[in-house]
């Protein structure tokens, strides 16, 4: 009995130390360039940087790439239609963990030159 209630305690005790993960917050930007031609570019792009294509959907406007670098890096990328322009969301994960924005800019503003430069 006693034992039973001091390995209760202990494990309540640790489910305290747990902290939720932090949301993933995503990289965002506007660009004038069609929803379907930002995914087919955003693809190019990804697979010269190394990453395999695991997911793409150019109905649902969505992009998962991973990339086998310890401990393991996936980028998604979402892009609606708005207006007449594209409106991309990315956000990448390393090891399970959420990455900041910061991180992906750089991905995006060589999409965004790619894009501009045009074929």
């Amino acid at each position: 009995m006693k034992r039973g209630l001091l390995l209760a305690s202990l494990v309540l005790w640790l489910a305290g130390c747990v902290a939720a993960p932090s949301p993933a917050v995503p990289a965002t930007r506007t660009l004038d360039t069609a929803p379907a031609t930002v995914l087919e570019e955003a693809m190019a792009l990804l697979m010269e940087q190394g990453y395999v294509i695991r997911h793409a959907d150019p109905e649902l406007g969505r992009l998962e790439a991973v990339i086998a670098r310890w401990p393991g890096y996936r980028v998604r990328l979402d892009v609606e239609a708005s207006d007449g322009e594209s409106r991309l969301a990315m956000t990448a994960w390393r090891g399970g963990r959420p990455l900041p924005p910061r991180l992906v800019e750089p991905l995006l503003t060589e999409l965004n030159s790619r894009l501009l430069m045009g074929p």
